[in-house]
């Protein structure tokens, strides 16, 4: 029986033109993952359901944590991750369309700009999701929240609001901070890497 073909034609699986590339794709992007799909499910899980403020009144409840909570964590972080893996996935989709390997994206310069601009817009969705992050979620997570509930009822004015494992929330948007710091210097040092390897390319013809 004879052996399956790898090299017959059709769509090939690209791995990044670079080091920092495959370690980011394989090591870093896999931890970040089952960090949030792992960790954020036990730290995040079933914070509405302890939220509570005074009175405790579900009604209330409610009204505060959607205040409190405009969108829940575990749905914007999935968010980030698809959103920034989509220019590289289209890239990559491209070029095994296109059956590119590695060193076409090094020799022809319209491939190497275009996986510049993938990582590119990787840096910049990370950049814009890091600014929402802060403005969602601040840096530190407290242990009251002041409530403003009079829209539901003039009689509850301002409440006090418990919020449930502050400190492991806390420690837990400071590591999706971290990940979103480290996916962006990865990405500079990508393009570096990249820049220096065509260099090097060019400099051997």
């Amino acid at each position: 029986m004879g052996g399956i073909n790898n090299s017959a034609p059709g769509l090939r699986l690209l791995r990044p033109p670079t080091v920092i590339g495959q370690f980011h794709t394989l090591f870093f992007g896999s931890v970040r993952m089952f960090f949030l799909g792992v960790l954020g499910f036990a730290v995040y899980g079933n914070e509405a359901l302890y939220f509570s403020c005074d009175p405790d009144k579900r009604e209330l409840n409610l009204f505060c944590y959607n205040q409190f909570r405009p969108i829940t964590p575990q749905v914007f972080w999935a968010l980030q991750l698809v959103t920034v893996l989509v220019p590289g996935a289209v890239f990559h989709l491209y070029a095994a369309c296109k059956n590119i390997d590695q060193e076409e994206i090094l020799q022809r310069p319209s491939y190497t700009v275009f996986y510049i601009i993938s990582v590119l817009l990787r840096i910049i969705f990370e950049v814009i999701a890091f600014w929402l992050q802060s403005y969602l979620f601040s840096f530190q997570v407290h242990s009251l929240y002041m409530c403003d509930a009079s829209a539901l009822e003039k009689t509850f004015n301002v409440t006090k609001c418990m919020v449930p494992e502050h400190f492991e929330k806390t420690i837990f948007l400071s590591a999706m901070y971290t990940f979103t710091v480290i996916t962006v210097v990865l990405c500079v040092a990508e393009i570096f890497e990249l820049l220096c390897r065509r260099s090097g390319y060019l400099t051997s013809q």
